[in-house]
């Protein structure tokens, strides 16, 4: 299966950052791979993994020719540099440990049960490779059943603990944003695409809160936040654009560069009296009337 390869892919990538610039032999490579998955690895099944990485991840395994030793040049980059992979490696890595102590480590391990989706992450992610358009059966928490959509992927994301693939739908024609937790079915089609040229997730979600696309103009929001909220706050950020603009022992003032939606209002809900939005006007009165219509509700 795609993801039993990819799972194997990562494991390698992690072989060679942890033999460092000094590399392993073929032997080498060959017992470490005998004593994990139980079968023999041959020169050319290597060879053929060592292409598919860099095609993938854009990790490059070279071979030094006078001591014919295989190594990934400043292997420590690909965790701290490529953050376009870093992600995926880590997500896959994970995985991977958990199912290996769910089996050696029974009763030991607990791990949350989140419907994140990610047995459509290793099919997503070959067809984003090829260029390949998807057919997905995509069930809306507002719909009876699921509704078919041509799907162009060009990209995947991960949000507050679940995958998203983000591709351009030929029956909306737009670029929209799926949970794959709601994909109920997937096959790749025969159908290629070409990725629009300055396609860039980051810069598609660069204004956003969340996981849903802006649908309108950025803005500054102010907000406030108590001296022992602001550490947490400081330390993983509301949003990327995040800057601390007062501190006293007393509280912190905060700016973000965001298009406000419905997600921003449930973020600064959830503080209650730890954070205090201060501008824009509207954003603040929309976290105070969702406020009290809450205490409405549970006065009642």
């Amino acid at each position: 299966m795609v993801s039993e390869l990819i799972n194997k892919y990562i494991w390698l990538i992690q072989l060679f950052e942890r033999a460092g610039e000094y590399g392993l032999s073929m032997p080498e490579i060959s017992g470490k791979w005998e004593d994990r998955f139980d079968n023999p690895y041959s020169r050319r099944t290597f060879n053929n993994h060592r292409e598919a990485i860099s095609q993938i991840f854009g990790v490059t395994i070279e071979c030094n020719r006078s001591t014919n030793r295989y190594f990934i040049k400043y292997g420590e980059d690909v965790s701290d540099s490529r953050e376009s992979v870093s992600w995926l490696i880590n997500t896959f890595s994970v995985n991977s440990l958990l199912t290996m102590a769910k089996e050696r480590l029974s009763g030991r391990v607990s791990v949350e049960d989140i419907p994140s989706g990610h047995k459509y992450l290793a099919p997503i992610m070959e067809a984003m490779t090829d260029n390949r358009e998807i057919e997905i059966a995509y069930h809306k928490y507002t719909s009876a059943a699921p509704t078919l959509y041509d799907i162009r992927p060009y990209a995947v994301k991960e949000y507050d603990k679940r995958w998203y693939l983000v591709g351009y739908c030929l029956q909306r024609n737009e670029v929209r944003v799926y949970g794959m937790d709601r994909i109920n079915g997937l096959s790749v089609t025969g159908r290629s695409f070409a990725l629009p040229g300055d396609f860039d997730v980051d810069d598609l979600f660069k204004t956003s809160f969340g996981i849903y696309l802006p649908d309108r103009p950025a803005v500054t929001v102010k907000f406030k936040a108590i001296a022992n909220e602001a550490k947490f706050i400081r330390d993983l950020p509301l949003h990327h654009s995040q800057e601390e603009i007062e501190r006293t022992d007393d509280y912190s003032v905060f700016t973000i560069f965001v298009s406000p939606n419905d997600n921003l209002v449930m973020e600064f809900c959830k503080y209650r009296d730890r954070v205090e939005v201060l501008a824009p006007d509207d954003l603040r009165r929309k976290v105070a009337e969702t406020l009290e219509n809450a205490a409405k509700m549970y006065r009642q």
